[in-house]
């Protein structure tokens, strides 16, 4: 079979291997990149330069990397990619996991409730670990979480059995074409399922409603305030009228997090009831890094790392998780598509500094100035290997002891850091130069 793998980055050169597998298979490396940016297998066949995605006739099967649109490649063979792969070939059942923010997250809980009852979990997809690494490796009475971003469900010919959406707000719109084609995207995790499938999904939130609506599977609304499901009481988490732990089992910060557990609840139900697995899992999840994460405590002013935070309704979810502290936040990066008025408002309604860097710097300002938020200062003009260090000690300058600095920028993190985790490792070592 020819096989064209289109994108050679990390996720394409995962691809590249499992297929490379069968001897019968010939391969072509083909990414816009003609330079040489990638370090290509010894003797591989290779297209590249701009615009060969438009160029694939031939070939009986192009393998895209996530972040490359299918509308972007013309071929006359067949367009797939790792996730279908992964869900046509695996025997156990999947629980994904997908939505704007949160994903990282309510993957690990659930991974971590079903390990504590005794479950052999595999946790894959966009947080990390390639699917299509531990495929040979799944067995039927295994259970696999798949974190999913919309770049790879855009094109899913097949839904996961537990379909899990969490809250959507508008992003990713320097990749997508519209809001509307981000939200079809999402949509996919549940548009293969059927009545005996199960989608739990987020309320109150009019592009998970949108999807929701059009589910054929059994629906789950979180949180909910329909007492018969998972709900918190008491500063309890309750399934019907049976407490099942305190939410102060859960070790990670927020209320936002809060909400993320009853999602992970109620998506793991089916497979455990044991409320004390259930406990357990909420404990023993210590958070991910770069994810609303305590960095130190310096000078009586406490700082945390959540550089993941690239959209607005993340860098509210921080603010909300330390309501009653005077806060400095460091907002703005590149460009994403985001809208800035509602983290606008929010400001408004905390004591806090912001200090605004980045191509957003500008676009979150005037959001700022429309809301009526003035309490801000832009840095600008200071070279990118410096940005971190400057902003974190301006930071440091600006907050009084019992303060807390947060790194949740709303933004997306090119142009100044390699990646969102470049981001939170730069910040991570201002704050202990401090």
């Amino acid at each position: 079979m020819k096989i064209a793998i289109a994108g050679y980055g990390v996720e394409g050169q995962e691809n590249y291997t499992y297929w490379a597998k069968d001897p019968a298979n010939e391969l072509t490396i083909v990414d816009e990149r003609a330079d040489g940016g990638a370090s290509y297998p010894h003797g591989a066949d290779t297209i590249l330069g701009p615009g060969v995605f438009t160029r694939l006739d031939g070939f009986d099967l192009v393998i895209r990397t996530a972040g490359l649109a299918p509308h972007k490649i013309k071929t006359d063979g067949k367009v797939w990619s790792a996730t279908n792969e992964f869900f046509a070939k695996c025997t156990a059942p999947i629980i994904g996991v997908t939505g704007s923010k949160g994903k990282g997250t309510t993957s690990s809980l659930i991974t971590s409730i079903l390990e504590a009852a005794g479950k052999r979990v595999w946790l894959v997809g966009n947080i990390g670990v390639p699917a299509l690494s531990v495929l040979s490796q799944v067995q039927p009475d295994d259970i696999v979480v798949y974190e999913l971003s919309s770049f790879q469900l855009w094109d899913l010919e097949k839904s996961p059995h537990t379909a899990v959406v969490l809250f959507i707000e508008q992003e990713h719109l320097d990749v997508h074409r519209s809001m509307d084609e981000y939200v079809e995207a999402k949509a996919q995790i549940t548009r293969h399922q059927t009545e005996d499938d199960l989608l739990v999904y987020y309320a109150n939130n009019q592009y998970t409603e949108r999807i929701a609506s059009t589910s054929k599977a059994r629906k789950v609304a979180y949180p909910s305030a329909d007492a018969a499901y998972v709900h918190m009481y008491d500063e309890m988490f309750c399934y019907g009228s049976n407490a099942l732990c305190s939410i102060h089992e859960l070790r990670i910060p927020g209320e936002h997090n809060q909400v993320n557990a009853l999602a992970a609840i109620d998506a793991v139900w089916q497979y455990t009831q044991d409320a004390e697995a259930i406990k357990a899992g909420l404990n023993n999840f210590k958070g991910l890094p770069h994810r609303l994460a305590f960095v130190a405590e310096v000078n009586g002013v406490q700082y945390y790392d959540d550089s993941i935070a690239t959209t607005p309704g993340s860098a509210i979810a921080a603010l909300r998780a330390f309501e009653n502290k005077p806060k400095t936040i460091i907002l703005g990066g590149s460009y994403k598509g985001s809208d800035f008025s509602e983290l606008a408002h929010e400001l408004t309604q905390h004591h806090v500094r912001a200090l605004l860097i980045g191509d957003e710097a500008q676009r979150i300002s005037a959001a700022c100035e429309a809301a009526g938020f003035r309490n801000y200062e832009i840095i600008e003009g200071i070279p990118a290997p410096q940005v971190a260090e400057t902003v974190t000690r301006r930071a440091a300058e600006l907050t009084q002891p019992g303060g807390v600095v947060l790194l949740s920028p709303a933004a997306a993190s090119f142009g100044i850091f390699k990646n969102y985790v470049d981001r939170g490792e730069q910040f991570i070592a201002a704050v202990k130069s401090l």
